[in-house]
């Protein structure tokens, strides 16, 4: 692999050829090892089509559709392919929820006085409250104990017993059509015990049952975990607010005691942030040779992280998304790389070992072979903790500034960061209206969810994405950034002001009038709630146009893992035109792919595409948006 096939960022190929010299195992050799023959994206053609199966000791099974050769069961080819799509949904809901478990027992911590953090938004406290229909009246810390015991009593509502957040928080139009297909869903836990029943040998095998259940489950994932998360997160840390942010390796001074705090979760994050600021810790890591010592946001761990909370001296910057991972680890000026919920790599041991710093799971689903030492995050103890932390960085730098040269300079970016709702509303004077009003008179021709990750898929890191937003900003359609893909945006240059000169005219004049990069970063994917709520809101302000209707698309350019598809799905259920790529593992499932392509438009109104080249998917994502514009009246 050589230059854009490795990623879309100099910094990245620059530490790949470290990454080569000092004869690490690395994603892009493993990534090539996979290949059958020379092409590095040859696969086994049934893996890839989706159609084999090993649940049970009959198998491995392969099914061909067109041949009618099913499973030693009898499952066809399309059953087996959304059987396992709705297994890795499972996964991606449950991985979902644990960390929105652990944003409630922070939130529980913190109104007891016993963590290092305090409400910060208690105005959103209040008015999230109110949408659920508890009562506001009374102290802080009552309001939230009413808000902990309401989510969590729905959490664990039955399968069959409606779930009270989403018929809170769901669009009136949406809810109609769910409960039509019998896709309303319960509590969270009981949808996920529904889901993997469903996919037990010779239980459920039916491709169209299993794919309804897997939107039953999206819906629930939605609202009950990603919004119930976000808008706790915001409570506890504050809405994101537009700020600047430097990005990329460049973000990394061998001379400072670096640490990453990696994953998901952002309470590691935040309470080491706060302790680093403390001038005793200053003194600290300069009594040991250091210039200071600094907070490194990564991945999206990072992402909810300076969302949120603007940079200074010490929470300096953000490095990138999970495949520069290696690349980071690699550059030499890393002591302390903090591991919490996903994203972190089963090969970071050793570059622990070759790099000299300290590799710390803090969370009780992350573990490393060959690690031991462990700091299971408890909202408790988070300042004892992160206290802890700072002193294994500070007591590794100095065997890591000797031993360990640094690779460097590298490049550095700056992005807008912050976009949010209620950030959004505020820049417009307090309304939606304007923005509508573009959208109205065909200045911005509509909106593109971009929620993503990074994969190497037929092309390098974020090469795919990059070209993607590039040409729906050229054709007048503003980005709401997410995910690692909001990575890939930052650090590609398309979420600074110099990006406006991108933009189709219609859209350049608008963000020159508000002074907005053309992509908005919106956040991590767990924001994906977040958007669905806005994109209710767009629809109420616009009198109650359905969501299939408004000049609205998601894009996932590089979907990678369980997470994504669950994202995916639910846009479906949604109602959105929905681009998708690398294809999916159903290419030898084609009633499936009929389904999810073309007669799920008359079933949710969601459309399923897998276009792979970028310029036309950006085509076809404005075509859509085009039909919806003429549905509406619109120019």
């Amino acid at each position: 692999m050589e230059n854009e096939r490795i990623s879309h960022h100099n910094s990245v190929r620059k530490m790949y050829k470290r990454i080569k010299e000092d004869g690490m195992n690395n994603i892009w050799d493993r990534y090539k090892a996979q290949a059958l023959g020379k092409d590095i994206d040859r696969r086994c053609a049934f893996c890839m089509g989706g159609v084999r199966c090993d649940l049970c000791s009959n198998g491995p099974c392969r099914a061909d559709v067109e041949k009618d050769k099913r499973g030693t069961c009898g499952i066809t080819g399309d059953g087996m392919a959304m059987r396992m799509m709705l297994l890795r949904n499972v996964m991606g809901a449950s991985t979902y929820h644990y960390h929105t478990e652990q944003t409630i027992k922070t939130l529980e911590a913190t109104i007891n006085g016993e963590t290092p953090f305090e409400i910060k938004e208690p105005e959103k406290l209040k008015r999230f409250t109110a949408r659920l229909g508890l009562d506001t009246a009374g102290s802080i810390k009552n309001i939230s104990l009413r808000l902990i015991q309401y989510v969590r009593e729905d959490f664990n509502r039955h399968y069959d017993f409606p779930s009270k957040i989403v018929n809170a928080l769901a669009p009136e139009e949406r809810k109609k059509v769910w409960n039509k297909l019998g896709i309303f869903p319960g509590g969270i836990y009981g949808e996920m015990m529904l889901s993997t029943s469903s996919c037990l040998t010779n239980v459920d095998g039916y491709y169209v049952s299993l794919a309804l259940k897997s939107m039953r489950l999206g819906v629930a994932m939605a609202y009950q975990s990603q919004i119930v998360n976000e808008f706790v997160q915001d409570i506890l840390f504050g809405i994101p607010r537009p700020h600047k942010m430097r990005v990329d390796l460049g973000v990394l001074k061998p001379d400072y005691v670096n640490i990453l705090p990696n994953g998901h979760e952002p309470f590691l994050g935040f309470a080491l942030v706060q302790e680093a600021r403390k001038t005793e810790w200053q003194e600290k890591a300069q009594n040991v040779g250091a210039k200071g010592l600094r907070i490194i946001a990564n991945i999206e761990t990072g992402q909810e992280m300076i969302q949120r909370w603007e940079m200074d001296d010490v929470f300096y910057g953000f490095t990138g998304n999970w495949i520069m991972q290696e690349a980071i680890l690699a550059s030499g000026c890393i002591d302390l790389f903090v591991c919490d919920m996903n994203c972190s790599m089963p090969i970071d041991p050793l570059y622990a070992e070759k790099y000299k710093f300290r590799l710390i799971p803090v969370s009780e689903v992350v573990a490393f072979e060959g690690v031991d030492e462990r700091i299971n995050y408890i909202p408790q103890k988070a300042q004892e903790q992160a206290r802890k932390l700072l002193e294994m960085a500070i007591e590794n730098f100095p065997t890591r500034k000797k031993e360990v040269k640094s690779v460097g300079p590298l490049p550095e970016e700056e992005a807008i960061v912050g976009f949010s709702t209620e950030s959004i509303v505020a820049a417009l004077g307090g309304t939606l209206d304007p923005l509508l009003d573009a959208i109205k008179k065909g200045t911005i021709r509509g909106i593109v969810g971009l929620v993503s990750c990074t994969s190497l898929r037929d092309n390098g890191q974020d090469v795919h994405s990059i070209k993607v937003a590039k040409e729906l900003i050229k054709r007048d359609l503003l980005v709401l950034s997410m995910g690692c893909g909001n990575g890939a945006m930052q650090v590609g240059g398309l979420c600074n002001l110099k990006a406006q000169e991108l933009a189709g005219d219609g859209l350049k004049s608008i963000c020159k009038a508000l002074k907005i990069p053309p992509v908005l970063s919106y956040g991590t994917c767990t924001d994906t709630g977040r958007v669905a709520d806005l994109i209710g809101t767009v629809s109420n302000a616009l009198g109650g146009v359905p969501v299939p209707d408004l000049p609205i698309v998601a894009c996932a350019p590089e979907y990678m893992e369980q997470k994504a598809t669950i994202d995916a799905i639910f846009a479906l259920a949604f109602g959105l035109y929905t681009y998708v790529n690398p294809v999916p593992p159903i290419l030898r499932a084609p009633n499936l792919i009929s389904l999810l392509e073309e007669k799920c438009e008359d079933i949710t109104g969601g459309i399923m595409n897998t276009e792979t080249d970028a310029v036309k998917a950006a085509d076809l994502m404005l075509a859509h948006i085009e039909k919806n514009r003429r549905k509406l009246g619109l120019d």
